[in-house]
């Protein structure tokens, strides 16, 4: 029984040794070999399943290109500032020099194309059906922001706080916590913890607030009516201006409609002379 243990050990020992041979091999083969014998499968999966990117234009290639250059002779240039130098460059060079840039874009765009459409290909129905819908969603959010940015460009009023945003202001920088979202937990533990007098003054700077926004508003919408912007006005308060012109219209049809009325009761000036002359005759006198 103890030679027959005794070899199998020994087996299972030389085994071992084996296989860690074959991993040392393998990984020595794997360190000389490039890399690109070993790429991922999933990275291929990916490459067809993900949408090809849209190509660059001929100015952000251009930037792309010259920003790491920029950035090396000023190195202490921000951001901002590298994208205008390079924005700078950009309008002062010849419709030739730009020519590269603009050529390399066009290639990229048709060959998106060809991608675009070997991906759209492979897609089922459902698929399509989706990435509309997705489209759809970005453009309206797209969209939404760029009315929000017109909105406040053209001096909007900003919509009224409520009583716990009024709170929250003020008591923001001496809540507890040290992040935004611990200090607003902490801070709505607080309202709740306060009493109804203490709530009240928070809630009437809430109601003034709505006063001042209502005038502001008012006002507002007024200049945008001067200016030709009434697709900015909010629908109740085009209802409202709709409303009061179709009745101050009806009253003054309405007033017409009298005004001719009596227009048509009063006589005539010749009718009234002529009723005149009848009744003032000169007395007959007769001879005796």
């Amino acid at each position: 029984m103890a030679p027959y243990l005794l070899t199998a050990g020994v087996s299972l020992l030389a085994k071992s040794f084996s296989v860690l041979s074959c991993t040392g091999s393998l990984a020595r083969c794997t360190s000389v070999l490039p890399s690109a014998f070993f790429s991922p499968v999933k990275c291929l999966t990916s490459e067809a399943r993900s949408p090809p990117k849209r190509p660059l234009n001929g100015y952000m290639r251009y930037v792309q290109q010259q920003k790491p250059i920029v950035a090396r002779q000023n190195p202490e240039i921000k951001a901002v500032d590298l994208i205008k130098t390079i924005a700078q460059q950009w309008r002062s060079m010849s419709p030739e020099q730009k020519q590269p840039f603009q050529e390399a874009s066009l290639r990229a765009r048709e060959q998106f194309k060809v991608d675009l459409e070997r991906y759209q290909a492979q897609l089922t129905p459902a698929q399509l059906q989706q990435q509309a819908q997705e489209k759809r969603q970005r453009r309206a959010k797209r969209k939404a922001i760029r009315k929000k940015r017109e909105l406040t460009n053209l001096g909007k009023p900003k919509r009224p706080r409520s009583p716990f945003n009024i709170f929250m202001s003020e008591h923001f920088e001496e809540a507890k916590g040290i992040t935004s979202q611990a200090k607003m937990k902490s801070l709505l533990e607080d309202w709740r913890n306060l009493f109804s007098h203490q709530k009240k003054v928070y809630t009437q700077l809430a109601e003034d607030d709505k006063i001042r926004y209502k005038n502001e508003m008012k006002s507002w919408e007024d200049h945008m009516v001067e200016i030709g912007r009434e697709d900015l006005i909010r629908e109740q308060t085009l209802s409202i201006k709709k409303k009061r012109a179709a009745k101050a219209k009806k009253v003054t049809k309405k007033a017409k409609t009298v005004k001719k009325a009596t227009g048509t009761s009063k006589p005539s000036k010749k009718t009234t002379k002529s009723r005149s002359a009848k009744t003032v005759s000169p007395p007959s006198t007769k001879k005796t």
